[in-house]
């Protein structure tokens, strides 16, 4: 006899679990930063109260707090990933940690995004989309499946359909590995109608502050060194502190400033170079059923029945940007889809193809309806 959900009673159509905890990015940056903030914090304590016999209560409290965040970043998420499970079905997708529930309906996915692990084979994370009204009822509907074994089969699974015969059971790893090409993934029956690259990296607001904050990190590591060197050389001549004091000392000062170089490199890199390797990574496809990107080890899945308008913009060296706006149950004008430009400067992967040559051609063939849509999108939805 088929299991059935607790929640809402359906029929269990398929359950996981994270194949393989792993500390996001943000986190690791985060117990790294808080790690250095707190031992130099502690050599600088150590050299305050013994050369200078003055109270560090605060400052060791600090780098308490500083250590005790590092570890919080660097183990929580493992600890949380333990005892999660995911769950589809007859219409809902689970996420459920002992009484907790997020849930998000089959029917109102909008879109889906996968990253596939750089460091483990057919393991990624599957992102689930609903497009949401914009302005003032904005908000985020997103339910996200983090380390997945063979996350497109899922997709599949969630969507209703099936993967072409001819595809291997799943991925041989992420795209850095050399997993199969996105077109040989399709659906049974699908075709690839239209494909194209970006023909640029388009410089936005937000890779200007980036490049500008590092440029700044720079500026104040190189004042820095310029006044630390001779203050420490001083020192050192004068023989006010101890061998083991002053190398406490330069120990704390030199872990600040490498800090600060690798938060300044970190900075150049994001919105630098970056976007450049990800714009040369990045393939646009449309068939006659979706939308598809990959970019990176990333990839989007729409349904083209989700699209509501197709909207051109010119971008730089005389290409063109084509914005996708969605549409849904109670849902219109999503602002993720980039049309009002909300979300111009986000670096999440987004339903745009961004500095295309031929946006002509993708505009006509999916303003065609796809094939096997029900019906049209909802023109007048609210």
């Amino acid at each position: 006899m088929a299991r059935r959900d607790s929640l809402f009673g359906e029929t269990i159509l398929w359950r996981g679990r994270p194949a393989r905890a792993e500390v996001p990015l943000v986190y690791r940056i985060t117990a790294i930063t808080a790690a250095v903030f707190s031992t130099s914090t502690l050599l600088f304590s150590v050299v305050n109260a013994m050369a200078l016999h003055r109270s560090v209560g605060g400052m060791l409290a600090f780098s308490a707090w500083c250590a005790l965040l590092a570890v919080a970043a660097w183990r929580l998420p493992l600890v949380w990933a333990e005892k999660v499970e995911y769950l589809v079905t007859e219409k809902h997708v689970i996420v459920k940690r002992g009484p907790l529930r997020r849930t998000i309906d089959r029917s109102q996915i909008s879109y889906a995004i996968i990253r596939w692990s750089r460091t483990t084979p057919n393991v990624g994370a599957l992102v689930l989309e609903r497009a949401v009204p914009t302005g003032a009822l904005k908000r985020t509907l997103r339910l996200e499946l983090s380390a997945v074994e063979a996350p497109d089969r899922v997709l599949a699974l969630i969507r209703g359909v099936r993967l072409a015969s001819s595809a291997p059971a799943a991925p041989s790893g992420s795209p850095r590995e050399g997993a199969p090409p996105l077109p040989q993934r399709l659906e049974e029956g699908e075709r690839v109608l239209w494909s194209a690259i970006p023909t640029a990296s388009p410089w936005t607001k937000k890779r200007v502050l980036g490049v500008l904050i590092g440029a700044g990190l720079l500026v104040v590591v190189g004042k820095s060194l310029v006044r630390f060197v001779p203050a420490m050389t001083t020192l050192a001549r004068a023989h006010v502190l101890s061998t083991f004091l002053f190398t406490l000392l330069v120990a704390a000062t030199v872990l600040v400033l490498l800090g600060l170089v690798a938060l300044a490199v970190s900075a150049f890199y994001s919105s630098w170079i970056r976007p450049k390797l990800l714009a040369r990574q990045t393939r646009y496809f449309v068939t006659d059923r979706r939308v598809l990107i990959r970019r990176g080890n990333e990839e989007l899945h729409l349904d083209r029945a989700r699209i509501a308008y197709v909207i051109t913009a010119p971008a730089a060296s005389r290409a063109t940007d084509v914005y996708l706006v969605l549409d849904g149950p109670q849902a219109r004008a999503m602002s993720v889809s980039g049309a009002f430009g909300a979300a111009a400067d986000d670096d999440a992967l987004k339903p745009v193809f961004t500095a295309v040559a031929d946006s002509e051609t993708a505009s006509e063939i999916l303003k065609l309806p796809a094939a096997g849509a029900e019906q049209a999108p909802l023109r007048d939805a609210a």
